[in-house]
């Protein structure tokens, strides 16, 4: 195993790796583990009581941060007539149609973050689905990536919307903030997660839902949080 850096030895002996913090000293200790020269983005991941193989037990949507993630997102719009315009009004950095489908086919074009498709252009966008799907790309109605309300989508994403989604090991993994943003701020935001995360437990879901909770920063080692508390 690779030999870590000085930085990650130092913030390792800040954490107490048998230790189950509550949410505000993870979030205080996650700041004073990013050591790195840049602002370290600070990442929550959950691991649910949900069997993600099962179409019942699919936990995905999306949430706007109160204080966004930090990080300014390039958003890329299918749409035509009117609504093209509605995408420009609202900010979008890409607009377009079947052009845009030719130029990720052909030229492997992906420079963009988040895609939003009104639904009458989702029959062109599906060509592309076998790009888009396993990079995460592909606009969704339970994110809200689809839809006729383009200019709600597009504002909400570039003030800080992120989608969540269960992986096949049952783990959701969102950034919550910048190490900069204090931990008032990042504690509001995590706030913001995990309260959608507990509004969408399927009701397939069997015994505990919130099974381990950690942070960590870019660079950082992970904070165990103290999940059975969130849930009380």
């Amino acid at each position: 195993m690779a030999k870590r850096g000085k930085n990650y030895q130092d913030s390792m002996k800040l954490v107490d790796r048998t230790t189950h913090y509550d949410p505000a000293e993870a979030i205080e200790l996650v700041q004073k583990t990013a050591k790195a020269k840049f602002d370290e983005t600070v990442e929550l991941s959950v691991r649910l009581g949900v069997d993600p193989r099962h179409a019942d037990q699919q936990v995905r949507g999306a949430v706007v941060l109160p204080h966004g993630t930090g990080k300014t997102r390039t958003v890329l719009v299918f749409a035509k007539g009117d609504k093209i315009k509605e995408a420009e009004a609202a900010g979008a950095d890409f607009i377009g149609g079947e052009e845009l489908v030719a130029k990720i086919q052909n030229e492997g074009w992906l420079d963009f973050d988040v895609v939003v498709a009104t639904p009458d252009m989702m029959g062109v966008v599906g060509r592309i689905g076998r790009i888009l799907g396993p990079k995460g790309l592909m606009p969704n109605p339970k994110s809200g990536t689809v839809t006729f309300e383009v200019e709600k989508a597009v504002k909400e994403i570039k003030a800080g919307k992120v989608e969540y989604r269960v992986d096949k090991e049952s783990i959701v993994h969102v950034p919550i903030g910048k190490a900069s943003f204090g931990t008032e701020k990042l504690t509001e935001n995590f706030d913001a997660i995990v309260d959608a995360l507990i509004k969408a437990k399927p009701a397939a879901a069997k015994g505990r839902y919130l099974r381990s909770i950690s942070l960590s920063s870019t660079m950082g080692p992970g904070i165990k949080i103290n999940s059975q508390k969130l849930m009380d």
